[in-house]
């Protein structure tokens, strides 16, 4: 006990000692993430990369399109965080858009079937598969939310409507310059139904600030959305986002894969749950989680002042 005791107080003073100045991503060359040949199969809508070690990339990748949220996507989606959450192989994710955007929201030529024409023989049966339409959109983002793999979003030029609901699902939120932002839902007559106007507020401290946004419809630049918490860097180009969005995914795929995604589950309970519920629910988390030679591979690892990518964690 008294060695273990020893070896958790080195990885306290080193953290304490850790420089705390502003991070900003290193000079390191980046291969182009975007496929050339277009999504992976079998989805339509989005191209999956492995560009480092531990790190899948899902790009949303209808170019042509704007990136617009179209039928296939919102059943891709979800099959492909189940697949990654399944994956051992990946420790955290990226998100980022292909083309000139980052997404337009919701395609409305390609869904207003769906959304403006639902089957039912009257207004109970409507209404019955309207919600069922609706619940399973929601499942599209909840998806992100779910895997307990980090996911790190990166935002260049515009994210309107879904893509606002996309990224608040997400855990890191990376933006350029030219980023800007857009509950849009109001401009074409409906209330967000599928994530912003539940999660917004819980990322952004101001709640007349979340109701101006979604009751307005207007656009929130870069600054704004650094200032306000919605993003937690800001990039001059997609390139130098990229590369930061990059080195900080390798950052935390080199962590421990049980510490990391049990800090990702118990941020999101706390989140919806008193101090009091999400300090028992850690308690259990950890009565078991602590139990794992992680824990000793990382304090060796900080004794002797050596990086955690230099440890060779299981999978998960």
């Amino acid at each position: 006990m008294y060695v273990q005791r020893a070896m958790l107080s080195g990885i306290i003073r080193s953290a304490l000692t850790k420089n705390r100045g502003l991070w900003l991503p290193s000079q390191v060359m980046v291969r182009t993430m975007s496929s050339s040949s277009g999504p992976t199969s079998p989805y339509t809508t989005l191209s999956i990369s492995r560009p480092t070690e531990r790190v899948t990339h899902v790009e949303l990748h209808r170019p042509e399109k704007r990136n617009a949220m179209n039928k296939a996507f919102w059943s891709e989606m979800v099959d492909c965080f189940n697949e990654i959450a399944a994956d051992p192989e990946c420790r955290v994710v990226v998100v980022s858009g292909a083309g000139k955007i980052f997404t337009a929201g919701i395609d409305l030529m390609d869904m207003a079937s769906n959304l403006l024409q639902p089957e039912g023989d009257d207004t109970a049966r409507v209404s019955w598969n309207l919600r069922k339409t609706i619940t399973k959109y929601q499942e599209t983002f909840s998806v992100i939310e779910k895997c307990s793999k980090p996911v790190v979003v990166a935002v260049h030029g515009a994210c309107i409507g879904g893509g606002v609901d996309l990224i608040t699902a997400c855990d890191i939120r990376l933006c350029t310059q030219d980023a800007w932002f857009q509950i849009k839902e109001v401009d074409i007559g409906i209330a967000a139904d599928v994530g912003t106007l539940h999660r917004l507020p819980k990322v952004i401290g101001s709640r007349s600030l979340v109701n101006e946004l979604a009751l307005t419809a207007r656009k929130m630049y870069a600054d704004e959305a650094k200032s306000s918490g919605l993003v937690s860097r800001v990039f001059a180009d997609k390139e130098t986002m990229m590369a930061g969005a990059l080195e900080m995914a390798g950052e935390i795929a080199a962590r421990s894969p049980v510490a990391v995604q049990g800090t990702k589950i118990n941020l999101v309970y706390a989140r919806d749950h008193s101090v009091a519920e999400g300090l028992d629910y850690i308690a259990t988390w950890n009565m078991s989680m602590l139990q794992t030679q992680d824990v000793m591979k990382s304090a060796q690892a900080a004794m002797e002042r050596k990086s955690p990518k230099t440890v060779a964690f299981s999978k998960l």
